[in-house]
């Protein structure tokens, strides 16, 4: 949406150039009908008269000729005026807008908790955002390349304009208060600094980075990554797979989201699904009867996972659970049970 200061600006320019229009058009079928002059001669008399630059007559005025100079210089000292003082009004100001608008996005980043900070807005860095903008996950994206703010606001994503290697931008984004950390930076050397600076400033938050070379993997583990992804070794894995098991691999990039809210798999934790001293089972929440989503997966508190597990399987608190569903009965899940 417009900002409204930005639509009365453009209200005030659109009829600054309309008034000039219009007062050029009057002094040259002015000049056309008084003074009997071709077009081109009213043309130059009415831009010279306008701009008052001094320059001799085509020919001599008569007197009815020189009333009607008189009129269009004085119109043409107000509207000029008035155009200039409102296109410089509008330079002065647009700094302002763009002020205000980083303000305003500030607050709103200030206002995050447990959110997800993404570093870089490149591929990987866009798709990371648009699995979380499909998830509804807060985030925010650092990203150092001033010429991608375009592109950022088209996309209506909150963003830091910045270095992610100084720590000043790192806690802008709010890092000591972000659950999750996303390094998508195209060089190995900044991802792990950013690593090792964000782990610094947040103990607890969990960091998955980027890499390009298998050689950086433990380096980036040592700086406090949790995880890291190889994207190359991933792509030349996954279309290997689709060689040799093409079914499976089309079935499970169906899992994946296509749209902004087609979502097949969630991952909920178990507190949030009952309260309560007495511990309960899969089948004793029934899941399948209440939301159609069936139970693929459980995480157990040490991060142990079981792949389909048991329906009498004791869900221990600060566990979690894996989900497969169609997106409307991962809607009711979440409307069910109001998973974040």
């Amino acid at each position: 949406m417009t900002n409204p200061l930005i639509r009365f600006f453009r209200t005030k320019i659109y009829t600054a150039l309309f008034l000039l229009v219009l007062i050029m058009l009057i002094g040259i079928i002015g000049f056309m009908m008084i003074s009997n002059y071709s077009w081109i001669d009213a043309l130059y008399m009415t831009v010279i008269t306008m701009t008052t630059v001094g320059f001799g007559e085509v020919v001599p005025l008569d007197q009815e000729s020189k009333i009607f100079t008189i009129f269009l210089i004085l119109a043409s000292v107000v509207i000029v005026g008035y155009a200039l003082s409102v296109i410089t009004e509008y330079i002065l100001s647009k700094n302002d807008i763009e002020e205000l608008k980083l303000k305003k996005m500030q607050k709103k980043i200030d206002g995050f908790k447990n959110h997800v900070v993404v570093c870089g807005y490149g591929r990987n860095g866009k798709q990371a955002v648009k699995k979380l903008m499909a998830h509804k996950k807060a985030f925010v994206v650092i990203e150092k390349n001033r010429d991608m703010e375009e592109r950022l606001q088209m996309d209506n994503v909150p963003y830091i304009i910045g270095n992610a290697n100084e720590d000043e931008v790192l806690i802008r984004a709010g890092i000591d208060r972000a659950s999750n950390f996303i390094s998508a930076l195209p060089n190995d050397a900044d991802n792990l600094f950013v690593v090792l600076s964000t782990r610094q400033i947040n103990k607890t938050i969990n960091i998955i980075s980027r890499a390009s070379n298998e050689s950086s993997y433990d380096k980036l583990k040592f700086a406090g990554a949790n995880n890291v992804i190889l994207p190359d070794n991933i792509g030349g894995s996954h279309m290997a797979s689709l060689v040799v098991v093409p079914g499976l691999m089309e079935f499970i990039d169906n899992l994946s989201i296509v749209g902004k809210n087609n979502i097949n798999i969630e991952e909920v934790a178990v507190e949030k699904l009952y309260s309560g001293k007495s511990v309960k089972t899969i089948k004793d929440l029934d899941l399948r009867k209440k939301t159609g989503c069936t139970v693929i997966g459980y995480k157990d508190e040490n991060g142990e996972y079981i792949v389909n597990p048991e329906a009498e399987l004791e869900l221990a608190i600060n566990s979690k659970i894996i989900v497969l569903g169609r997106p409307e009965q991962i809607e009711a899940l979440n409307s069910t049970y109001d998973i974040d």
